[in-house]
This record gives structure tokens, C-alpha cells and sequence, in this order.
């Protein structure tokens, strides 16, 4: 045991490794339908493994939540700011429901229980996970005329209640957003989460990584000319097709030679063409052609796709349809527009889809075709795996900024805390970088692994900080505390989950969790949420009753201790 306190002591940081090693491995063994998952195992972890003795400085807690809570706020800027206003009065009803149940709760228990002004706001902060009201609590302490040492024996209790219930509060947020939840709705935050992306997507089908359809849009198809082709120039054949399907020639070979492209090449008979085009357009063209080939060594032509944002303002406001009209045919010849996206949305290419500055255009051709078209629209996007931290870690600062600001409501100092700073600044900025694709650049990967080791890492150190002072103070104490803030972590999040279920109307299990999670001011919660959705559907409503819980729950303080 002192072997083990020693080397903690020395590293700490290998408690919080092993913390986040062994809570994954909890976290995937599964009873029936429920699974603990990764963050609340390392939570579980982290308390077991801060019985040897661990000190772990607060800057990496909050380090690891402002990157978690950043990153989710730059995935999820785009649609958070598409979103807001159109339903957000049923998120503002929930975060005003749990706040006002979880007072009710705690004043109603400790009144039962006997307990101080103190212990029961302790009880308020931990079980709520809000560590804010132990400051609010208490400077309310500290206002009541009492004597000194009777003071100081209340704000001691607050710790007290605090360091007993935090840690249940922290994992039964998760239990009741992640497992509970989805069997009350009697349907998965995945099987929602899917389907509401689906309806929010007005554009085409977007496909996963490794994914294509067995009918691509666009084909290459080889060709031997008829006698009754010959003749033609290229551009007559071009513009041939009867459906308005974009075709162009890539490659002629007449004999064992390639002819040089134009669009005054004259096609003969026997000559071996590369079609590309649109599959409709092809089709119907395949009539003329004649003979198709299954493939000739000399007529493979490199094609790829490149996202370019758009910035010319003389093709912004133009529909598809007016774009080719007005662009000449050597401009856009063997360019095709494959997708457009519009702060991170697809759009749906019609004739009469109308472009915007700002768009991200992707364009289907060879290189020479793509650098041509490409330099007449905009800002070419290099895909890139590096991550542009100058952008970030920019956002990152004025994140934190934002958490610095405090806004007093008479004595009540009102904040929103590094992690609801990173959060607004992750989502302006994210929103920010959906209009200037340029700039910014952040991979899935380095996303992923800011949101996983963030999170998991956060709890950890929760787990690690709290929790030996927890047991402690359970064994010293009794059960009585801990299982009053069981009922106080409990409670408020059920009723608030009966509202939102049949008052508010919530019929989508990964909304209501996010709101719920959100709405709680619970980050762990939050996160198991986003893990099980696989999409950014929670955020939304995660994010305008986050911001809210952080004023509502904040005043907890002052009330329980002038209600108790």
C-alpha cells in the first residue's frame, strides 16, 4: 500500500492513466441491456484508486473539460446556431423544472433529516454536480449574523455534504440519461439520434467513410466510333445528349496514338473514345457511340474530387442552372459539381439550387480541369491530418476568457466556468469556420480523441480528487447523507424527464437527453449521451439548457440556505 502511495505521489499521472485504462475496461462489460460505459467506469476507478493517496492539481481537470467541451462546441456550431430560436422554449422550461424540483428536494430532505443550512446545500452542490453553489452557499452562510466559529462549523458542512454526494451525483446523471432514459422511451439514443439527423438532412444521402453507392453518379465509359459518329466534332457530340445530362471527351485514340482533345477535334471512324459524365447523359449517348470496349490501356485518365469555397462573388446568388448558362464551355469543360455543403448541410443539386458565398463546392474532374475551375471560384481546401491550432488554440483562450466574466445578481456572482465558456466559444468559432473553410482545420481523429480523453480524463480526475474524502466521510458519518443525495440526484432528473416526456412533447430520446444531461449542468452525463447518439443530435438542446443550469442551478445556494 505505501509502495503503491509512493509512486502516485511521485507520478500522478499515472492514476490518471490507469484510471482511464481500467474504467474502459469496466465499462464495456454489459448486464443485460445495461453498460456502465468508459466514463463512468473511469469515474468508478478513479474513486478506487484515490484511496491510495492521490494529489492531482485542479488546472488538468479543467484542461481536459475545455478541450472536451470545445471540441463538441466546434462540431456542433453550425447547426446550433440553424437551430436556435425555432424550439428552444421547451429547453428553458426544462432547465427552470429541474432546478426548481432539485430545490424542492433538498429543502424537503433536510428538513426531514434534520440536517443544517449547511450540510443541506453540500447536499444541493453534489448531488446536482454544481460545485458553484459552494461558493454561493457559502457567502449566504456568511451573511446570516451568526457567530464565527457556528459560521464556520456550517460553510465546513458544505464540504461535507459536498465531497459525500458528488460522486453519485456525477454517476447517476449518467444512469438516468443513458440507461434509464432510452427504456422509459422504449427506444435507443442511437436508433433517435439517427433518425433525427436523417430528417434534419434536406440534401442527398451522405455516405460513411467506406461507403459508395453501387450506382455512382458519375462514370467513365470507353467507346469505338461508328461510321455514322464520324465526322462530328467533339463539341457537337457533347452537346448531343436529349436529357441534359453533362457528358465530356477525355481521350481520343485514333490508331495506336492519342489525338490531342479539343473542341474542334474531328472524331473518325475507329477511334477510341473516354466518355465521363453524368450517368443519365452517358446512357443515352451510349446509343450513338457505338461499340463500348471493357477497357483500353492507353484511355486511363486520373480523376479525383477537391472542396473548394466559394468566393467569387459574380457566381454567388446564381443557381446551378444560370452558372452553366453564363460560364463559357472552356471554362467548366470536364468539371462536374458533386456536392455542395452550407454550414456543414448538404444541399440537394437541382438545376435551381442557388449557391452561396462561403459554400463549400466539391468538383468532380482531373487535376488540370479542377486547378482551372477551381482558381474562378474561390479558396481551394488541401485536405489536411494536422490540426490548425493557431484557430484553436485561439478559441480556446477566448473560451476561457468568457468563463473569467462574472455577472452578480445582487451577492450571487453568476458565471459561466471555463467549461461553458469553451463551450460558446466552441460553437462561434465552429460556426465561424463553417463560412471560411480555409481556416481551422480539424481532423475526425484529433476531434475524437479532444472529446474522448477530455471527458473520460475529466471524470477521472473528479474520481481521483473526491473520492477517498467521500469514503472517509461516508464511514465517519453514515449512510444517512449519501443516500438523501442519491434521492436528490434522482428525483429532479425524473420528474424533469416525466415533463419533458408529456408536457413538452419530447418524442426523440437523444433530444430529450441531451436537454435533460444539459439541463442537470451534468458534463459526464453529456458526454456517455453523445458517445451512444454517434452524431451531434444532442448538442443542441444540451447547449441552451447547459448555459441556463449554470444560472438556475448556481442560485441554489442562497435559496436552500435561506429555505432550510
Amino acid at each position: 500500500m505505501e509502495f503503491i502511495h509512493e509512486i502516485l505521489s511521485k507520478s500522478p499521472d499515472i492514476a490518471l492513466f490507469l484510471s482511464l485504462a481500467i474504467g474502459y475496461w469496466i465499462g464495456n462489460f454489459r448486464f443485460g441491456k445495461f453498460q456502465l460505459g468508459g466514463v463512468a467506469g473511469s469515474l468508478l476507478a478513479g474513486v478506487a484508486i484515490s484511496q491510495f493517496g492521490v494529489t492531482i492539481d485542479d488546472g488538468v481537470k479543467a484542461v481536459l473539460f475545455a478541450i472536451f467541451i470545445y471540441a463538441v462546441g466546434v462540431e456542433s456550431g453550425p447547426q446550433f446556431f440553424r437551430s436556435l430560436g425555432r424550439k428552444t422554449i421547451r429547453e428553458i422550461v426544462m432547465s427552470v423544472v429541474m432546478a426548481v424540483s432539485g430545490l424542492i428536494t433538498v429543502v424537503v430532505a433536510a428538513k426531514i433529516m434534520g440536517f443544517d443550512k449547511g450540510l443541506a446545500a453540500g447536499i444541493a452542490s453534489g448531488a446536482m454536480t454544481q460545485s458553484a453553489v459552494i461558493g454561493t452557499a457559502g457567502a449566504a452562510i456568511a451573511k446570516l449574523g451568526l457567530p464565527p466559529e457556528q459560521v464556520q462549523a456550517l460553510q465546513d458542512n458544505v464540504a461535507v455534504g459536498y465531497a459525500v454526494t458528488y460522486i453519485f451525483g456525477t454517476l447517476g446523471a449518467i444512469i438516468m440519461c443513458v440507461n434509464v432514459l432510452p427504456w422509459f422511451m422504449k427506444r435507443s439514443i442511437r436508433d433517435d439520434a439517427v433518425k433525427a439527423e436523417a430528417a434534419q438532412m434536406t440534401g442527398p444521402k451522405v455516405y460513411k467513410p467506406g461507403e459508395e453507392p453501387a450506382l455512382p453518379t458519375l462514370v467513365g465509359r470507353v467507346y469505338r466510333i461508328d461510321q455514322h459518329v464520324a465526322g462530328q466534332t467533339v463539341a457537337q457530340l457533347e452537346a448531343s445528349r436529349q436529357d441534359g445530362g453533362q457528358v465530356t471527351v477525355e481521350r481520343i485514340k485514333r490508331g495506336s496514338d492519342l489525338v490531342g482533345v479539343s473542341p474542334d477535334t474531328v472524331l473518325a471512324a475507329g477511334d477510341v473514345v473516354l466518355v465521363v459524365g453524368r450517368r443519365a447523359g452517358v446512357v443515352a449517348l451510349a446509343q450513338q457511340l457505338g461499340t463500348e470496349l471493357v477497357a483500353d490501356p492507353d484511355m486511363d485518365v486520373v480523376v479525383g474530387q477537391q472542396d473548394v469555397t466559394l468566393h467569387n462573388p459574380a457566381l454567388a446568388k446564381h443557381s446551378l442552372a444560370q452558372i452553366q448558362q453564363e460560364t463559357g464551355e472552356a471554362l467548366r469543360h470536364g468539371v462536374y459539381i458533386v456536392g455542395i455543403k452550407r454550414e456543414g448541410q448538404a444541399l440537394t443539386l437541382k438545376p435551381d439550387t442557388t449557391v452561396a458565398t462561403g459554400d463549400l463546392i466539391t468538383l468532380y474532374g482531373t487535376p488540370e480541369d479542377i486547378q482551372r475551375v477551381s482558381k474562378q471560384m474561390g479558396t481551394i481546401i488541401v485536405p489536411s491530418m494536422k490540426t490548425d491550432w493557431i484557430f484553436h488554440g485561439f478559441g480556446l483562450v477566448v473560451g476561457l476568457l468568457i468563463g473569467l466574466l462574472v455577472v452578480r445578481w445582487g451577492s450571487v456572482p453568476l458565471t459561466l466556468g471555463s467549461g461553458g465558456g469553451a463551450l460558446i466559444s466552441g460553437l462561434i468559432f465552429g460556426w465561424y469556420r463553417s463560412h471560411h473553410m480555409a481556416l481551422g482545420n480539424l481532423p475526425l481523429a484529433a476531434s475524437t480523441l479532444m472529446r474522448d480523453l477530455g471527458l473520460a480524463g475529466f471524470v477521472a480526475v473528479v474520481g481521483l480528487q473526491a473520492g477517498r474524502q467521500a469514503v472517509e466521510t461516508v464511514i465517519a458519518h453514515g449512510l444517512s447523507i449519501f443516500l438523501v443525495g442519491v434521492v436528490v440526484t434522482i428525483l429532479p432528473l425524473f420528474i424533469t424527464m416525466l415533463v419533458g416526456r408529456y408536457i413538452l412533447r419530447y418524442d426523440n430520446t437523444a433530444v430529450l437527453a441531451g436537454a435533460l444531461s444539459g439541463a442537470r449542468s451534468s458534463n459526464p452525463a453529456f458526454g456517455e449521451v453523445l458517445n451512444k447518439a454517434g452524431n451531434s443530435v444532442p448538442t443542441v438542446p444540451f447547449a441552451v439548457t447547459y448555459a441556463l443550469a449554470n444560472v438556475f442551478l448556481t442560485l441554489l445556494g442562497p435559496l436552500v440556505v435561506a429555505l432550510v
